[in-house]
């Protein structure tokens, strides 16, 4: 039977892939924490824990009708992003994927009554949400890592269903597993003119007091293990338009039994700013007990 031996919360933000001296310049003379927490998380966790494969859930990959897993054998290239091309250019990556795992998700979902299609064209695109978590955390370590998108039809109902589907996957197969809800907490973004005032980490400089306060709010929830209240006021906290609806956590908490879960966040580096939006690392070590997916309807 398999497990989900640890998750985490992570923030992938592109101004981690930069050169530390510019990350200097933009950060008022200082490294943002957020580099030296996936560091530390590495040294502590990746390199140390019992797992096969990672399943990435990536809230920048969003697909229409279905949710989508990663089914390729391996994959490897050189990564520029699209939408940030002179920050993120030509990053190599080559990892192992898990078709069986991948599969298995798929053929899950329709007892969850949901969608979800594995997919293993060479050709598929993939996103920094996925690469930049590789790279800091992966990196030089064989295991196997695929994704799974974020549908942006879908609501926190139908992100929750996909989160069943993968716990059952996991559940009848023999891999133990590491998600990574790869994402932000609010996420509203400086206009252009403004957007370089606002470069620095520093927590000042998150959108509105409303957003930072809600991520706060949720972070200490978080780290109380209080993920009943998190999902119970998912409408409140979509007001701050977390990234991708929060599908990331939805899916997360959603594979691991949702409000039966009472997992404590460890925190890694600071909150920070992005240029407006609010970015984490929480890790979530397996509990004794109560680490599944509800019962399947």
């Amino acid at each position: 039977m398999g497990e989900i031996v640890g998750a985490g919360l992570l923030a992938h933000v592109p101004t981690i892939m930069l050169p530390e001296t510019i990350r200097r310049e933009l950060n008022e003379g200082e490294d943002f924490s957020l580099v030296g927490g996936l560091q530390q998380l590495r040294g502590e966790v990746f390199d140390t824990l019992d797992y096969d494969t990672v399943v990435v859930l990536d809230s920048h990959w969003a697909t229409t009708v279905e949710f989508v897993v990663t089914s390729q054998d391996r994959r490897a290239g050189l990564f520029t992003s699209e939408e940030l091309p002179r920050g993120m250019c030509r990053i190599p990556y080559d990892f192992r994927g898990d078709p069986e795992l991948a599969q298995a998700i798929a053929a899950a979902a329709p007892a969850r009554d949901t969608w979800i299609t594995a997919i293993d064209d060479q050709y598929l695109p993939i996103y920094y949400a996925t690469i930049n978590l590789w790279h800091y955390l992966g990196r030089g370590l064989d295991k196997q890592w695929i994704s799974l998108s974020v549908c942006q039809t879908g609501d926190t109902e139908d992100f929750l269903r996909a989160g069943r589907a993968l716990g059952d996957a996991i559940a009848a197969s023999d891999r133990k597993v590491v998600l990574l809800a790869s994402g932000a907490l609010s996420h509203t973004f400086h206009s252009l003119r403004d957007l370089r005032q606002h470069e620095s980490g520093d927590p000042s400089h998150i959108y509105s007091a409303a957003a930072r306060e809600a991520d706060y709010e949720r972070i200490a929830w978080f780290k109380n293990g209080d993920h009943a209240q998190v999902l119970a006021t998912m409408p409140e906290f979509l007001k701050v338009k977390p990234e991708a609806k929060f599908c990331h956590y939805l899916q997360m908490i959603g594979a691991l039994g949702e409000t039966a879960v009472t997992a404590p966040a460890r925190q890694y580096g600071e909150y920070e700013n992005s240029i407006g939006t609010g970015q984490v690392h929480l890790w979530f070590d397996r509990p004794h007990e109560g680490w599944t997916a509800p019962p399947s309807a």
